[in-house]
């Protein structure tokens, strides 16, 4: 569930602004202001407000609204002066799990709320509805923001309430992107997963399935085959490219991933465009027919084509067309004093790579709301500095002949080596202008892992030639960690 969108760099002249005015919880004062004398002056009592106004306003209820919610409870300033507004009807919670363990039949022990509420994707504490209400956090499930009024700095949600904000942070997200429904989209059978009801809904029909199809061979459809797997159904995954995973896969590693779910009885349709999805008698989904006129049978379809920045009601704070989303700059503020942006949903400058992104990933849900909240209530003021970072977990339910694991650090650009044979382990190294620029490692050690974004970070000189004779991926890794100038204990 992740995925990358770049614009033009700065250089080429994408201006990023900074606003002239600054609210009350806006960051303007000198550094040497302690943050706590800052939060001292201006933090304002939730009693001192009429019955609509909050201080601070997160819209959103996915993991950046749980991580950004984390971030004011450590500098104490939630209680009573912060509120969530969401269409989610639970807490925030980890959504890599949805594709990841939660479409699990229940004796290989799937992911089940509250074990993957946020955060404990990164170690924290489980921010349970209980936590939440501990903290004096305000939480408004079901009931997503339909309208906002800049000038008077108020939301309006779809029941009807009325919300003046001082600070309003932006985390919405991304939602599907959907088969339209004159092609069958809407049928019943037909499943999109984004949300907890989404993958409810998957689970009803996986239940009774015989032949399911996944559209897209992307983060989305390769989980959802995989698990699909475990409940022994028969599995095709159809795609218009030539490989899975285009975005980031080479060819030859691609190859190996799909052998990998061949051996597990997974079917490939490639270079394949879906023409409309076919009904039978009863209005479900009976199949997918192709562009060619051929139709592979279905009574369950899951539709992984990529997602779309929830900007909603929001398109006024300030849009960025290239890449879709949000515009920010390095502190997550838009154009728009007191309103700011995080998560998918925001456009912010890549430091590394001198260029506009939007990041479709957890990593960069949990940073960017913390970076957002510290520079929010306290004189920090660094620029955000990511590393693009990817991952993916398939086949990990119980009883699984082979479970799989891969993380990706950096940029997919220039020339590739490809070290290992997939036995377990194989890494891919992207070089270009003879510098390493990322670095791709399947089941490797904790140890092994941890050295993948050192490289990607110091982006060394590296001997391709040299990297190309090693022997096994522990050696490769051996040659890239000296080119760091380190001694290597990998």
């Amino acid at each position: 569930m992740a995925s990358i969108s770049n614009a033009l760099s700065l250089k080429h002249g994408l201006s990023l602004w900074c606003p002239q005015s600054t609210p009350v919880n806006r960051i303007s004062q000198p550094s040497s202001v302690s943050s706590t004398s800052f939060r001292r002056r201006f933090s304002v009592s939730a009693s001192s407000f009429a019955n609509e106004n909050r201080e601070f306003v997160i819209v959103g209820g996915g993991n950046a609204a749980g991580y950004a919610a984390r971030t004011f409870v450590e500098h104490g300033m939630a209680d009573g002066k912060l509120c969530i507004v969401s269409k989610e009807a639970y807490a925030p919670y980890e959504r890599p799990a949805l594709t990841k363990g939660y479409l699990f039949p229940l004796d290989k022990k799937p992911a089940r709320l509250p074990g993957f509420h946020t955060c404990v994707g990164s170690g924290g504490e489980r921010q349970t509805p209980e936590w939440y209400k501990e903290k004096g956090i305000e939480m408004l499930h079901e009931d997503p923001v339909a309208d906002i009024d800049i000038e008077k700095q108020t939301l309006r949600t779809n029941s009807g309430k009325l919300l003046k904000y001082g600070s309003l942070i932006i985390a919405t997200g991304c939602t599907a992107s959907r088969f339209p429904d004159k092609i069958g989209g809407h049928l019943p059978g037909v499943h999109y997963v984004r949300d907890v009801a989404d993958a409810n809904s998957l689970i009803s029909s996986l239940e009774k399935a015989k032949k399911v199809v996944v559209v897209g061979g992307g983060y989305i459809g390769m989980e959802v085959a995989a698990a699909a797997v475990a409940w022994n159904v028969d599995t095709t995954i159809i795609f218009p490219e030539d490989h899975l995973m285009t975005r980031l896969f080479t060819p030859s590693l691609a190859q190996k991933y799909e052998q990998l779910y061949q051996d597990f009885g997974v079917k490939f349709v490639k270079g394949a465009s879906i023409k409309n999805l076919e009904a039978g008698s009863d209005g479900r989904v009976v199949g997918v027919k192709l562009e060619d006129g051929s139709i592979i049978e279905a009574d369950t379809v899951v539709v992984g084509i990529g997602a779309k920045p929830a900007v909603g009601p929001f398109e006024n704070v300030g849009l960025n067309k290239t890449v879709g989303g949000i515009q920010v700059d390095g502190l997550f503020r838009t154009r728009i004093p007191g309103i700011f942006a995080i998560g998918d949903v925001a456009a912010f400058p890549l430091k590394i790579y001198n260029r506009i992104t939007r990041v479709e990933h957890v990593d960069h849900a949990r940073r960017s709301a913390h970076h957002c909240v510290n520079s929010l209530l306290t004189a920090h003021t660094d620029t955000y500095d990511y590393l693009p970072y990817f991952y993916s977990r398939v086949f990990e339910y119980e009883g699984s002949p082979r479970k799989v694991w891969w993380q990706f650090f950096g940029d997919n650009v220039g020339e590739t080596v490809e070290i290992g044979n997939f036995d377990p382990k194989v890494a891919t190294f992207w070089i270009d202008s003879g510098k390493l620029k990322g670095v791709l490692l399947e089941s490797g050690s904790p140890e092994e892992f941890q050295l993948l974004p050192k490289l990607a970070r110091s982006q060394p000189s590296i001997d391709k030639a040299k990297l190309q004779k090693a022997s096994s991926v522990e050696e490769a890794l051996e040659i890239a960690q000296a080119s760091l100038g380190v001694k290597a204990t990998v």
